[in-house]
């Protein structure tokens, strides 16, 4: 059997898989992406929180994806758990050094009109300094997804959803007929999500940031 009849007679199982991939790194890039920006907020005005929250989140990216979920296995079992929690954390450091470089990348002359004019500290973060730092942020978003495309594949090691289950087959029943179109399909499927959601991403910078910014 080719390729091509092999996507054929397995399409309806290989867009369920495609789509449980692409929802659990939607999901963990969500989860990702509110918790990276908090650290950012909270640490961006200290020199040590900076540096404190960046090494923590790079030593958790230091970690071998097979190796955190055999260590997550025995503590929340098999299945969506591991996958998700393994996900997100490996998801933060883009976001967390993009919203810190970002948020200390803003013109303090416009932080101190905004403070003139009567604005809180709370209105200053939200309505001029998380804005003005959007940009690099949708950045740190765009590479966290883009590395948990291919990470997320290693959730079929613990029973996990997504494309990674199509490879593990191929890889376990090697010399087998249709064990490189396994594989080949789950590689391709993730290639294919991933130009797709960093389509969706140059959308959103191309709807959210001001062509003043962008340029």
């Amino acid at each position: 059997m080719n390729f091509w009849d092999y996507l054929g007679s397995r399409h309806q199982q290989l867009l369920t898989d495609a789509f449980q991939h692409a929802s659990a790194v939607f999901q963990c890039m969500v989860v990702a992406t509110v918790i990276g920006v908090v650290i950012g907020v909270v640490a961006y005005r200290s020199e040590w929180a900076g540096s404190l929250a960046t090494t923590t989140t790079s030593t958790i990216l230091t970690i071998p994806s097979l190796a955190m979920i055999g260590l997550l296995i025995p503590i929340v079992g098999l299945g969506v758990a591991p996958t998700v929690i393994a996900l997100t954390l490996y998801g933060l450091l883009p976001i967390v050094r993009n919203s810190i470089v970002g948020l200390r990348g803003v013109d303090p002359s416009l932080v101190d009109a905004a403070k003139g004019i009567g604005m809180s500290r709370t209105a200053r973060l939200f309505r001029v300094e998380l804005p003005l730092a959007w940009p690099p942020i949708l950045t740190g978003i765009r590479v966290a997804t883009q590395m948990l495309m291919g990470i997320a594949a290693i959730a079929a090691y613990a029973s996990g959803p997504g494309l990674g289950n199509e490879i593990f087959r191929g890889i376990a029943s090697l010399g087998s007929k249709n064990a490189l179109n396994q594989v080949l399909a789950g590689t391709l499927g993730i290639i294919v999500l991933a130009l797709l959601f960093d389509a969706a991403y140059v959308l959103i910078g191309r709807l959210t940031i001001p062509r003043g910014i962008r340029v």
